[in-house]
């Protein structure tokens, strides 16, 4: 089954809406330079609240992180209570090393030779855990870490589909053209934030997550 992620959610309610329509993770953004940042006591109490009303069914918790350092990522994973981190800045290899299978690498390169090169750098350091993917790739952007709308360039996700154990999709993704993602590309999962926005930036649409989850669900 394809996982599906639902990042830069800002509300319990928002975030509750998300997983009851079947998100298998949801990420919370905190990189204050997003127009999707959540601070780290609002992300808490988010996170606190979804697992007391979930339990065991309570969607995978994904930190977004951007240039932070090993040391502060691992204090917010255990203080808002994260499952995993997601680094999504210029994060070196040795970071991922050192954060000891917590966290995993979003990429955005330029071409299928700078995907190789990404994934022969992190892919030494990925964890075992199945929840979380091996690699995010997001479109490449030369001044914007992510969230940009725009969507990762067929050649260069199936250079590293190849090579990734379980390579999660990001980028320009929604229920009009998910599907057709899906069956190009074939993914382990896929990752969408303003394709299910309807207006501010982090407050998803709930007819619009129930339909990029369904285009998800019957894409063969």
């Amino acid at each position: 089954m394809t996982r599906v992620k639902v990042c830069g959610v800002r509300s319990f309610d928002n975030a509750l809406m998300v997983a009851e329509a079947g998100a298998d993770l949801i990420g919370l953004n905190l990189y204050p330079e997003s127009p999707r940042f959540i601070d780290a006591d609002t992300a808490g109490d988010l996170a606190r609240r979804l697992r007391a009303r979930l339990g065991d069914h309570c969607p995978v918790l994904v930190g977004v992180f951007v240039n932070e350092s090993a040391d502060r990522v691992r204090e917010l994973v255990a203080s808002v209570g994260l499952d995993f981190a997601q680094l999504s800045g210029d994060e070196s290899p040795e970071t991922l090393t050192e954060l000891g299978g917590i966290a995993f690498k979003g990429i955005r390169p330029k071409s299928a030779e700078a995907a190789h090169k990404d994934a022969d750098s992190y892919l030494s350091a990925i964890a075992a855990d199945a929840r979380m993917p091996s690699l995010l790739l997001d479109a490449f952007n030369p001044e914007l870490y992510g969230g940009t709308g725009e969507t990762a360039a067929l050649d260069v996700a199936l250079a590293l589909r190849d090579v990734a154990p379980r390579l999660m999709l990001a980028g320009g993704l929604n229920p009009e053209n998910v599907g057709a993602r899906l069956r190009a590309i074939r993914p382990w999962g896929v990752d969408v934030a303003s394709g299910v926005e309807a207006g501010t930036p982090g407050f998803k649409d709930e007819e619009k997550v129930r339909a990029f989850i369904t285009e998800v669900r019957k894409a063969k």
